[in-house]
Parts: C-alpha cells; sequence; structure tokens
C-alpha cells in the first residue's frame, strides 16, 4: 500500500515520457541507418579502383575474356570529339552539358484578387559528346577509359557553372490587357562535366586492342554510374555520412537515457524525503 501512495505521489508529465521514447526510437532509427551505410561502405571499399595506365591494362590481360566484371577507375575528363563550349560562360568547355529555361509569369487571380507565378516554357536540353578518362599529369596519355554514350549513365552529377533569374522587361502591357497574364522573369541553369576535371566511373571495364578500354554497363545489373570527384573522395563522402548516422543514435540514445536517469532518480529522492520525515 505504501508503495502505491509512493507511485500516486509521483506523477509524471506527459511530455516528459514522450520525450524519452522519442529519443529512444530515433536513436534505433540512426542507429539502423548507420549500420546500412556502413554495409554499403564496406561493399564500396571492396570494389577493386584503378587508374587508366599499364597497371590496369596487365590486370585487364591477366582477366578472363580481358574484362572486369565490376571496377573503378578514376581518372582527367579527355574528349575524344570537339567539346561543348558554355553557351553562357566564355572559355568553359565540357563533354556533357544540361540547359534548364523556364520562364515565370504572373497572372491575376480573381478568387483571391492578387497577381499569383507559375511556370510555362519548361525546357531542357543535353548534350554530349564521346570522352575519355586519362591518368593524372600524362601530357602524352598512351591509355584510354572510354564512354561512348554517357546517358547510359544511371546517374551522375554536373558542375553548375551558370544559374541567373533575369527580369522581363513589360512591353506595351499587351499581355496584361489581353489576357491577364504576362512574362517577369526568365531562370537560366547551366550544368556541364568540364574538360580537365577528375572523376571516377563505375561499371564493367573491358580491353579494346593493346591500349584501348571501354567502361560500359554491367551485365549484372550492378550501377554504372559516374560521380565528380576522386575514389578517395567519394568513399569518405559515404563514410561522413556514416559518421553522421552514427553521431545522432549516440547523442540521441545518451538523451533519452538522461532524461530516464533524471526520472528515477527524482522518483527516489522524494520517496527519500518522505521517509525522513516519517
Amino acid at each position: 500500500m505504501k508503495v502505491d501512495s509512493d507511485m500516486s505521489d509521483f506523477s509524471l508529465n506527459p511530455l516528459v515520457l514522450i520525450g524519452i521514447g522519442s529519443n529512444f526510437a530515433f536513436s534505433g532509427l540512426f542507429y539502423h541507418l548507420y549500420q546500412n551505410k556502413k554495409q554499403e561502405v564496406d561493399e564500396l571499399k571492396k570494389i577493386p579502383c584503378f587508374r587508366p595506365d599499364q597497371h590496369l591494362v596487365k590486370a585487364l590481360k591477366a582477366s578472363r575474356h580481358n574484362r572486369l566484371h565490376y571496377a573503378a577507375v578514376e581518372g582527367v575528363v579527355q574528349a575524344d570529339a570537339e567539346p561543348l563550349a558554355s553557351r553562357f560562360v566564355p572559355r568553359c568547355f565540357g563533354v556533357i552539358q544540361k540547359i534548364n529555361l523556364q520562364e515565370f509569369w504572373k497572372y491575376w487571380n480573381s478568387v483571391s484578387n492578387s497577381w499569383d507565378i507559375k511556370t510555362v516554357n519548361k525546357t531542357e536540353k543535353n548534350n554530349f559528346v564521346p570522352f575519355s578518362l586519362v591518368s593524372h599529369g600524362s601530357y602524352i596519355p598512351d591509355v584510354f577509359v572510354k564512354f561512348q554514350d554517357p546517358l547510359e549513365f544511371s546517374s551522375f552529377i554536373l558542375e553548375t557553372i551558370h544559374h541567373e533569374i533575369r527580369c522581363v522587361e513589360e512591353r506595351l502591357g499587351e499581355m496584361e490587357g489581353l489576357s491577364g497574364e504576362k512574362p517577369v522573369a526568365l531562370e537560366e541553369v547551366e550544368e556541364l562535366l568540364r574538360v580537365g576535371s577528375t572523376v571516377t566511373g563505375f561499371g564493367e571495364v573491358v580491353l579494346e586492342g593493346d591500349q584501348v578500354i571501354r567502361l560500359q554497363p554491367p551485365k549484372d545489373g550492378r550501377k554504372y554510374f559516374l560521380t565528380p570527384t576522386d575514389h578517395r573522395g567519394f568513399i569518405s563522402q559515404h563514410e561522413g555520412v556514416a559518421s553522421l548516422w552514427k553521431t545522432l543514435s549516440a547523442v540521441t540514445g545518451i538523451t533519452g537515457t538522461a532524461i530516464l536517469a533524471g526520472l528515477v532518480y527524482s522518483f527516489f529522492e522524494k520517496k527519500d524525503d518522505r521517509s525522513k520525515k516519517v
């Protein structure tokens, strides 16, 4: 009966209980994400990484059918044809180009009696030329890793070299007068994989001839992709994400434990005070 009396005197704030439960739940979730990311990092580290040099040629010649079923190749981008010139940045050239244009128009909303903005005439243009990877610092490269169709990549990240929103001047107000709509701005975005940038490609590596190597989509369904960084930087990015999930798991777990410990301590402290009074 005394224990029941102690518990009845000790009121629990529902928000405190929710806070404890939420911290432990998030800690479990973050730890699960950490374990998945750590497993992904471990798998990435098992993938052999090469550069376009004689070491790669020897590895291919020593392999069955002169191919590596899945590998990473790190190198410097070199165009195999006339490189693409940037539309907006002078003396800037690349091998993959993406240009996005979209107009912003404002129109009169008769329901709210105000001007609203909408996007119209959105266009996207993709261009590419065949390119190769060569070794860092090689003035006259003798080994090339070729990409014939970059659009086969499951994913690739381009550098944004131009992003501008230009206001459109109203002319005579004819658009507003006739249709209640008028252009107000034009957004321009250009992304480019620059010539001379360092990238790492993942896929099946095949030797064609003595020195020509091709990186192509794997036949086993694994991802064929290009990342705009060197191999070490790519692994470090994934390790950073894993470290983030691990830290969040520890912080939320420690927070939940601290709140719970404070709650238990407060309970026994009040119980001890009552026993002394008795």
